[in-house]
């Protein structure tokens, strides 16, 4: 049987490292120089083994089977006179659905793995609401959104140049949709 270290790697999965290092920077686990260091490593990276070696020394960021799955590329969110909400740490894949029926979604981006420099957001609301919360450095297009007695709220506003780039679209009915930015908050101990 092959040990999980030896099993190759793909490129979603580099690239959630350097997420989970662009993290740890921000933390202050690591210095600048490090983070090169272990960029460059992890991006060359063949194996598990290899990618867990730049993690190791981080506490909460150890590598495991589970972390390192590759991302999906659709998930569907549904919402039926009930709420949705994703924050914190979770992996975004590729494409997110969002269908809700007098239900809400609150989707906050902030501390999530984007492994993707594009992710579509398809909306397929009646009577629900729909709040996204974009990182810092994040562009949206909600150009393709379809009002139908709706309100939507860009307070981000049109871009196409940021990393992650979202595209927000689909039909909204008697709905609301607000896109934001938000300041973290740090507690001081």
């Amino acid at each position: 049987m092959t040990d999980p270290k030896d099993f190759r790697v793909s490129d979603a999965e580099r690239e959630h490292v350097v997420g989970l290092l662009q993290k740890a920077i921000g933390r202050g686990l690591i210095t600048l120089d490090e983070f090169t260091e272990r960029t460059d490593t992890a991006l060359a990276a063949r194996t598990r083994g290899d990618l867990n070696a730049v993690l190791l020394d981080l506490p909460g960021m150890v590598n495991n089977e589970q972390l390192l799955a590759v991302p999906q590329d659709q998930q569907e969110l549904k919402a039926t006179m009930s709420a949705v909400n994703r924050k914190g740490s979770w992996t975004v894949p590729r494409r997110l659905v969002v269908r809700s029926r007098m239900g809400s979604t609150d989707l906050d981006f902030r501390e999530a793995s984007i492994p993707h420099a594009v992710v579509d957001i398809e909306l397929d609301v009646t009577a629900g609401s729909v709040k996204l919360v974009l990182p810092e450095g994040a562009t949206v297009n909600a150009e393709g959104v379809e009002l139908a007695a709706s309100n939507l709220k860009d307070k981000v506003g049109t871009g196409a140049n940021g990393r992650p780039h979202f595209v927000v679209h689909g039909l909204v009915r008697a709905g609301n949709v607000e896109i934001k930015k938000k300041a973290r908050w740090f507690r001081h101990a």
